[in-house]
């Protein structure tokens, strides 16, 4: 498989946690998400280890700050390696475009998408900060934003891919987290989507975490998962 669909969250709290369930995957069949916490614990040397063998690393470091300093943490991701980065995309145009001239020039390119509303916000929420938009058509919105500023996609919910493959065309790549088997412990997910279901509504890649890395046998339960989507993977 040339683009595996799958990306891994790497949800641990140190490196020698990670690279237990590493070392049973294998980079032809999927991707690896490191994030906050682990990118705080084990620093950057990790995040280039695992480049070097051969994993796309999807940095999930969600970049907001002044345009200038969004550009220079770009710069400085796309130097480890890495296959993809995020910004917060309520950082705005001038931020957003910043950030996509830093990873141009860069050597490695990585795509770079943007956050539009984080999954642990709903409508009161974004009430509280000042937002009275219809949850959905901020999303919406904010993603057309990040389109025109010339990014490649944006972080969303499986439910709301559907609309925003309608909108934005093709071409633009829409990454899905909280997505479960169907067979699968919910966990604290109310609202579940399938992996192969995600693919249908348009999601170009899929952010699983526990299912896969909670498994008895996490490489089983992987390519379980890429049979299931087999039909939507071109």
């Amino acid at each position: 498989m040339n683009d595996p669909k799958i990306i891994v969250a790497l949800d641990y709290a140190d490196a020698t946690s990670a690279n237990k369930l590493v070392s049973q995957l294998d980079p032809k069949l999927c991707r690896l998400k490191v994030g906050k916490e682990l990118f705080t614990a084990a620093g950057p040397q990790f995040v280039e280890q695992l480049a070097r063998s051969n994993f796309g690393v999807f940095l999930d470091l969600k970049f907001h700050d002044i345009p200038n300093t969004v550009a220079k943490a770009c710069t400085a991701a796309s130097n480890l390696g890495v296959w993809m980065l995020n910004v917060h995309a309520s950082g705005g145009s001038e931020m957003m475009q910043a950030a996509k001239q830093a990873v141009d020039a860069s050597s490695s390119k990585p795509l770079l998408i943007a956050v539009t509303v984080l999954t642990s916000m709903n409508q009161h929420t974004l009430n509280q900060v000042g937002i009275h938009t219809n949850l959905a058509e901020h999303v919406l919105n904010l993603a057309k934003l990040t389109q025109l500023a010339g990014l490649d996609g944006v972080v969303c919910s499986a439910l709301e891919a559907k609309t925003l493959r309608t909108e934005l065309g093709s071409q633009f790549c829409l990454v899905t987290p909280g997505i479960r088997p169907e067979n699968a412990n919910k966990d604290d997910q109310s609202r579940i989507v399938t992996p192969s279901e995600a693919l249908a509504l348009g999601s170009s890649y899929l952010v699983i975490g526990r299912p896969i890395t909670q498994a008895p046998d996490p490489a089983k339960v992987l390519d379980n998962i890429i049979s299931e989507c087999r039909a939507y993977i071109k």
